[in-house]
């Protein structure tokens, strides 16, 4: 008799995009005629520059030879994108990295999810409420959590509240953690952290051998100099931290799939009998086992970012989105919202009015403003009152979407 991994059956009704997706789609069908503007799924709208498609371009004419062809290529990634990635975004922050340390994969979110694997089950883990919802789902997969509790919280994890109070940047945990997800800047609050805060973590995570798992897919959107833009620019942060990256936001990527992940040689894990292991060493063991490599159209695409133009290019539509931050968060704030995020990150995050329950602003949005947005609550129970709006569309349509508002 086959069995399920019932982990799986722990898992809350539905991932929240999804469920979105439903209740959009339902409100559709009843109401043809109008005009839904999305701000919601954090998917981009502008196409991909004129550098990154002449780059795919070429890379499409060379497979089209015998001489430039390309099959399987190497599961790390090639070199000419590991090299570019490590002269652009470290070097000119101090950050010195080997081409070994860096993993290109199809996107950041598979390698959040997929990095757990290499670690035993009885890590303890903590993260961010509100939260990335894979963090915790792939971590209810993989076993390392009992049922959820009414509030939609797991036995397992150390949930580690962000709020207005604490500017949306946790404390550290009173009891003792192993795996700690860390997301900066933060989706969905839009929250960032300074290096003294950061700092923190690393020392944390130092003193108690734990690993700090550091998303900065959103790291590009940064404009404040005094903001890191990687957790290795604090000292020792290579000894306990992994760090993901995406260039979905930064550039377009969202449906062309391209991310890397950096594993310092310097991180070690440890067995139960306390011997170190080379973390680098087991995820490229995993990554060449369960991955056959980024395309290579794709690679020469991402590579591309990395020129004169393509950085000339890119940053012109990252300010598009980030002007699209400002209109919303002006507006809102206009209307008497609590109105954080949306000044270095494309995301806002606002307060529901007269204490309304996330899901029941999400309907009042949809019905009366017809825009989509996310409800908090989705994120964490933290995260219940709240709702994020996306920077991630057309200027006129945005300033379309916040005059709705004013109706509701």
């Amino acid at each position: 008799m086959i069995k399920i991994n019932e982990n799986y059956l722990k898992l809350q009704a539905g991932y929240l995009f999804p469920e979105i997706g439903r209740r959009v789609s339902e409100f559709a069908e009843n109401n043809p005629d109008a005009d839904i503007i999305k701000l919601g799924i954090g998917d981009v709208t502008e196409p991909l520059c004129p550098a990154v498609i002449k780059a795919m371009h070429d890379a499409v004419d060379e497979m089209a030879t015998s001489e430039g062809f390309h099959g399987y290529g190497p599961e790390q990634g090639y070199e000419f994108l590991t090299e570019a990635i490590l002269a652009n975004d470290f070097a000119p922050r101090g950050v010195k990295l080997d081409k070994s340390e860096i993993f290109i994969s199809d996107g950041s979110k598979c390698d959040t999810g997929n990095i757990q694997e290499i670690f035993g089950l009885d890590n303890i883990v903590a993260v961010t409420d509100p939260v990335y919802p894979v963090y915790v789902d792939t971590n209810v997969m993989a076993g390392r959590t009992s049922n959820a509790t009414e509030g939609g919280r797991y036995g397992g994890i150390v949930y580690m509240p962000c709020t207005a109070e604490n500017n949306f940047v946790p404390e550290l945990p009173s009891e003792s953690v192993d795996m700690i997800y860390l997301c900066y800047p933060n989706n969905p609050t839009g929250a960032t952290a300074t290096k003294d805060q950061l700092k923190k973590w690393v020392d944390y995570a130092r003193e108690n051998k734990a690993l700090i798992l550091f998303d900065a897919a959103y790291e590009a959107f940064i404009s404040d100099p005094n903001i890191p833009h990687s957790i290795y620019e604090i000292d020792g942060a290579e000894e306990v931290a992994i760090e993901f990256r995406s260039f979905s936001k930064t550039a377009g990527f969202t449906g062309t799939r391209c991310a890397f992940t950096v594993v310092p040689k310097a991180l070690k894990a440890y067995t139960k009998a306390g011997e170190a292991i080379d973390v680098n060493a087991i995820w490229n063991r995993r990554h060449s086992t369960k991955f056959n490599g980024c395309s290579y159209i794709t690679q020469k695409g991402a590579a591309a970012v990395y020129t004169p133009e393509g950085k000339e290019q890119i940053r012109n539509t990252i300010n598009l989105y980030m002007d699209n931050a400002s209109r919303i968060r002006k507006a809102l704030t206009e209307l008497g919202y609590n109105v954080y995020g949306g000044q270095n990150a494309p995301y806002v995050w606002l307060q529901a009015p007269e204490g309304m329950k996330s899901w029941e602003f999400f309907d009042a949005v949809l019905n009366k403003a017809h825009v989509v947005g996310t409800p908090g609550a989705g994120f964490g129970a933290a995260g219940e009152g709240y709702f994020r709006l996306s920077a991630f569309n057309k200027p006129e349509i945005v300033d379309e979407a916040m005059k709705r508002f004013a109706k509701i």
